[in-house]
């Protein structure tokens, strides 16, 4: 009888991790030798799908793919969640190792944040409003790392969630003002079954506080729904969510109707506009956001 030919399974290999700036320039000296186009997807770790779409987007159109996981304490206020906020890298390298990842850069803060550091970045515009407003500095911290980021990688292209509406558009506000030779590429939300937004700090919600944040993006439905069906007084519009996010008891801090470019609020909802909501369900702050409008 002749014996069964064994079946050998490939084991998933997690990327390679480069924690320091030398290492990393000498990897990406060798890929651009080859001619290959680079994809930079920054994180902050805690990885989630929705992620994950940020890098099989950039896989699809990069030759080589760069994470970076980077817990940012200049984006943090004194009295947020950086000392808490999620972290765990083995795991996270498990969750990009099958897709295509060429190599997670994770650095140490003191590498990325010298004893004598004294250089930031200010954004104005889109930064000044909605979260510019209640995290004051959050985007001086996000301006800073993400332009030291493209100075350490120069990217192609660098790909952001659009749940981070606002935080896209600053992004885009910087590169253009200060001439950075990278594509910006803002991917789509993604999104639980039941409709509320992955973010990694969903990790700190109990079972009723869950069921509870399903009100943010209800409400955006919601106001998606009205505006289809011919509501363009946006003060109605907004009405209607704030009734719904307070039956839900959310500590709400804005609920905005802007336009998608400039973040002014807008009074008619007779073109494309974006819905931005950030409201604390316990102690634990979320962010959401959809487009309205004719073009949505």
């Amino acid at each position: 009888m002749n014996a069964r030919p064994s079946t050998t399974i490939s084991p998933v290999i997690a990327p390679p991790v480069i924690a320091d700036a030398a290492a990393l320039a000498e990897f990406l000296a060798v890929a651009r030798r080859a001619g290959r186009t680079i994809g930079l997807v920054p994180t902050m770790g805690a990885l989630h799908a929705g992620h994950v779409s940020l890098v099989d987007a950039a896989r699809r159109d990069c030759d080589c793919v760069v994470v970076t996981i980077f817990v940012n304490p200049a984006q943090f206020g004194p009295n947020e969640d950086f000392s808490r906020y999620p972290r765990d890298l083995d795991a996270d390298l498990q969750r990009l190792a099958s897709h295509g990842v060429d190599a997670v850069f994770a650095p140490t803060t003191e590498s990325m944040y010298g004893p004598r550091h004294a250089t930031y970045v200010e954004v104005a515009g889109p930064a000044v409003p909605w979260e510019g407003e209640f995290r004051p500095g959050h985007f001086r911290g996000v301006a800073t790392i993400v332009l030291k980021l493209f100075n350490l990688v120069s990217p192609d292209r660098a790909y952001f969630g659009r749940k981070d509406f606002q935080q896209a558009l600053v992004i885009q506000q910087m590169v253009a003002d200060l001439d950075v030779p990278v594509e910006i590429v803002v991917c789509p939300i993604v999104r639980e079954p039941d409709g509320l937004a992955l973010s990694s700090r969903n990790f700190y919600l109990s079972a009723d506080e869950r069921r509870r944040a399903l009100a943010i993006s209800q409400s955006l439905q919601l106001a998606k729904e009205l505006v289809a069906a011919g509501t363009t007084d946006a003060a109605v519009v907004r009405r209607q969510m704030l009734d719904l996010l307070a039956k839900a008891e959310l500590q709400v801090e804005y609920v905005a109707l802007a336009d998608p470019q400039t973040l002014a609020p807008v009074e008619v909802i007779d073109r494309l506009s974006v819905a931005a909501i950030a409201a604390r369900v316990g102690a634990t702050r979320l962010i959401d956001n959809e487009l309205l409008g004719p073009e949505a």
